[in-house]
């Protein structure tokens, strides 16, 4: 097993451009600052303390590593803002892409790794208190009269854009469906919407711990670790007919990596993500990995789903975020007629 992490690591670091040797410069401690959205924190702690172990090993230096964590939008401002990132690991590629416009990090981000740089996937699913007295079942349940719904700010977080388009795809999906209609489902379903908190984790602490609301709206993971944590006879998870396939995105923050001289270790770090090992990791905290060997192994904790693409049916995350989510955009029309 040691003669089999060695190679692999190995093979991380050539794809990394690293030569594996040690020197006394390279036995200096460093800093490296991983910003991230709100649901990934557990994940990240074991990945970190797994991924520096064997830098260390390799290279002989020992890394400090560091968290941020917050709404994907919030965190992708703070890094246009000054935050000084060496990676960034957010839930959609459109924050990513308005660090791009600040000039931190180089367009064609999403060739440098496989899978346009998004090493796992997950999908929104529905969070309800046990035995589901609402009979919540898909989408359609979520306009009736009398249900509380729980899910956080599109316009400061990942996850909740992401639950934004779910329904509204489902809406426009439907048969006879348009996106007339689907401005209108979503509309009523956000005038259900008792608490909108600002990220994922904020919303399920106001749902699993505050006891607010019928049903959360949430990744599959956020669920799923809550179901464990805190039991399963408290809360079931439904997954309704169809939702979007969600994909966040990782990436090296060029500036910061360049002045600091962390571009190798910031390179090695990406890559062990899609290591077998890092799949791994991504499945034992519920995302979805890419790699077919690991979903295959945790396969009974992914149960099928349908889903669509936001390219599919939005035509990508530019044009979805300057039509929903900008300023005066569909969404901000809808939440002002609550």
């Amino acid at each position: 097993m040691k003669t089999q992490l060695k190679s692999i690591f190995s093979s991380i670091l050539l794809l990394a451009g690293v030569a594996v040797t040690t020197t006394a410069t390279q036995a200096a401690d460093r800093e490296f600052l991983n910003v991230s959205y709100d649901a990934t924190r557990e994940f990240y702690d074991e990945f970190n303390t797994s991924f520096g172990a064997y830098w260390k090993s390799r290279t002989g230096i020992n890394v400090n590593f560091k968290q941020s964590h917050g709404g994907s939008g919030k965190q992708a401002r703070s890094v246009v803002d000054g935050l000084k990132g060496d990676v960034v690991t957010l839930a959609l590629a459109n924050d990513i892409e308005e660090i791009v416009r600040s000039g931190q990090i180089k367009a064609g981000w999403q060739k440098e790794f496989p899978h346009n740089s998004a090493p796992y996937t997950s999908t929104v699913v529905m969070m309800v208190r046990k035995g589901n007295p609402k009979h919540i079942k898909d989408w359609n349940d979520l306009v009736k009269p009398g249900v509380e719904i729980i899910t956080p700010n599109p316009k400061t977080g990942g996850l909740p854009r992401w639950v934004y388009l779910s329904a509204w795809g489902y809406a426009e999906k439907q048969p006879g469906g348009s996106k007339a209609k689907a401005q209108e489902f979503v509309g009523k379903m956000y005038k259900n919407v008792k608490v909108m908190d600002s990220a994922a984790r904020a919303s399920m602490t106001t749902f699993a711990e505050r006891g607010i609301g019928d049903v959360l709206l949430t990744w599959e993971n956020e669920a799923l670790v809550t179901q464990k944590t805190l039991g399963k006879n408290k809360f079931d998870i439904i997954y309704p007919s169809m939702s979007i396939l969600t994909e966040p995105s990782v990436a090296i923050v060029d500036r910061t990596v360049e002045k600091n001289g962390n571009k190798w270790l910031a390179k090695g770090y990406i890559n062990y993500l899609y290591s077998p090992l890092g799949q791994e990791m991504a499945a034992k905290h519920y995302y979805r990995p890419r790699n077919a060997q690991a979903l295959a192994k945790y396969s009974a904790q992914f149960p099928k789903i349908k889903t669509f693409t936001i390219d599919e049916v939005f035509g990508g995350w530019s044009n979805a975020q300057k039509t929903h989510f900008a300023n005066g955009a569909i969404f901000d029309q809808i939440y002002n007629k609550r």
